[in-house]
């Protein structure tokens, strides 16, 4: 089983290039942000819950996620392995994450980032906002998500640097661009 997690900033592309992925190398693709959209667009209990606390730009508890990633997780115990997007986002949701995977009997082969700076990311999410009509990006919004992001959920880089997992591309370019150079990292883990 080959478990990765696409890692970077709101805005950063991951979600795009999750899929790409997951097409690819026949992953199945798990987006936290996509998973509690739904849940809104909805109007579940679990939606109504997430909505007030995404439209503030903060992040939904660990908690919450980690009871929707390891339902996720069971329901589809024959895949070929797993993308995550958006997840985990702090420490303890990646030992939850661990954890939940040793005992599925597998573990993440590795965590690949896309560096992209914060004013690109600002005027990418706005550019969706307009394109998709997201009420979750607006500019003040988007840059406490950013705020939240570089306080609570870089620290996984060194996480994961130091457990050797971390592998780092530019997520600046054309999406076929960063697709080969994504792509060229997936390779290489299957040559370690």
């Amino acid at each position: 089983m080959l478990n990765i997690i696409l890692f970077g900033p709101p805005g950063a592309g991951k979600g795009t290039q999750a899929q790409k992925l997951a097409e690819k190398y026949k992953l199945m693709h798990i987006s936290t942000g996509d998973i509690l959209r739904k849940e809104i667009a909805d109007k579940t209990e679990l939606g109504l819950k997430v909505k007030s606390i995404m439209d503030r730009g903060e992040l939904v508890s660990d908690h919450i996620l980690i009871e929707i990633l390891q339902s996720v997780i069971e329901r589809n115990p024959g895949v070929n392995g797993f993308i995550f997007d958006g997840f985990p986002r702090t420490v303890p949701q990646a030992d939850a994450l661990s954890a939940m995977l040793k005992l599925k009997g597998t573990s993440i082969a590795a965590v690949i980032s896309l560096t992209v700076d914060d004013e690109e990311l600002i005027k990418r999410l706005l550019n969706r906002a307009a394109e998709l009509g997201r009420s979750d990006d607006t500019e003040e919004v988007i840059r406490r998500r950013l705020a939240v992001y570089n306080a609570q959920t870089r620290p996984l880089l060194d996480y994961y640097n130091h457990l050797g997992l971390l592998k780092e591309t530019h997520g600046i370019g054309l999406i076929e661009e960063i697709f080969g150079k994504l792509c060229r990292l997936m390779e290489g883990l299957s040559q370690d």
